[in-house]
């Protein structure tokens, strides 16, 4: 009971990011870019002041493995906040972990883990979700730009994900990555035009980075050596769903029947996934 809580409760963060990041870009018109470097700084601030705090391991910044999370935080970053200049809250989550589904999928397949029948029927329901969703049709056309650069923040929040299973410090190696991320996030800013900075979007920013996403992800890597990769990839699908309804209340988002199907055959993949194999 207490996994499956501390998982709730880091899924709803997950989806509060999906909320925060299109509310700071694309309704108080703050900069993607600058978006990102505030949110990755403001979580390396406050995952390292808890460090300091509880006064015991350390960043352990200099490892391979630090290196890659933050490479894999970075690009996660960037084209998260991207793809919020188009996408709705809800429809980028859903983009991006129907997309992390299939990558740890794969990976589970490459390591020569044994998946059941049960759980490749709930992954399958869960894709024809997605590709319900993306396909071309006559209603409002998905933003392509968008749904790449979301494209590209599934794959790399995969890698992170696969990164923490071994982790046996989660808030350190979440504050390592958060720190190591930070230069290469504000580096992106060389090769690309700064927009507006807003303080509302600022201030958005701010609680994005330091409380849903630093905490967030320091939860996450808690709760990722008690749960297999399979698991762990359909537990994130809940994701969409939740932020479809924040969006809705919060944001005013439509609500199209082409979103409503995608999600309730995302939901039932993930009800599938979850039964006891045999």
């Amino acid at each position: 009971m207490k996994i499956f809580l501390l998982t709730a409760l880091t899924m709803t963060a997950f989806a509060a990011n999906s909320i925060l990041n299109r509310l700071g870009v694309a309704s108080y018109g703050m900069d993607p870019m600058a978006f990102a470097v505030i949110r990755t700084l403001a979580g390396a601030v406050m995952l390292t002041v808890l460090v300091m705090i509880r006064r015991a391991g350390g960043l352990n910044l200099w490892t391979a493995k630090r290196g890659a999370g933050a490479v894999a935080l970075a690009l996660y970053m960037i084209g998260f906040s991207w793809s919020y200049l188009t996408l709705g809250a809800g429809l980028g989550a859903l983009i991006l972990f129907g997309v992390l589904q299939v990558v740890m999928f794969g990976w589970a397949v490459f390591e020569g883990q044994r998946i059941a029948s049960i759980r490749w029927i709930g992954a399958s329901v869960a894709m024809v979700g997605l590709v319900v969703l993306l396909w071309p049709g006559g209603g409002a056309a998905v933003p392509m730009a968008g749904a790449a650069a979301m494209v590209l923040a599934g794959v790399a929040w995969a890698a992170y994900t696969l990164l923490g299973r071994g982790e046996a410090d989660a808030l350190a190696a979440s504050a390592g990555n958060f720190v190591l991320c930070f230069p290469l996030v504000a580096g992106a800013l060389l090769v690309a035009d700064l927009g507006t900075i807003t303080v509302p979007g600022t201030l958005v920013a701010i609680i994005a980075g330091a409380v849903t996403s630093g905490l967030g992800y320091a939860l996450w890597y808690r709760c990722l050596p008690q749960l297999a990769t399979v698991t762990a990839a359909v537990a994130q699908l809940s994701v969409p769903v939740i932020a479809v309804a924040a969006g809705t209340v919060l944001l005013a988002e439509p609500l199209t029947t082409r979103l409503l199907i995608a999600g309730a055959l995302v939901l039932g993949g993930i009800a599938i996934s979850l039964k006891p194999s045999r």
